[in-house]
């Protein structure tokens, strides 16, 4: 079963869309800190 589907399974598009969201928020907090630090 290929990763990235053009049209997935509810399910897969759930667990993809927490899947981004999670890599969004890391991102964002890396973002943060670089920008923090001295």
């Amino acid at each position: 079963m290929p990763v990235l589907e053009p049209n997935p399974p509810n399910g897969q598009k759930k667990m993809l869309m927490v899947f981004g969201s999670f890599l969004a928020i890391f991102v964002i907090i890396a973002v943060i800190a670089t920008i923090a630090s001295p």
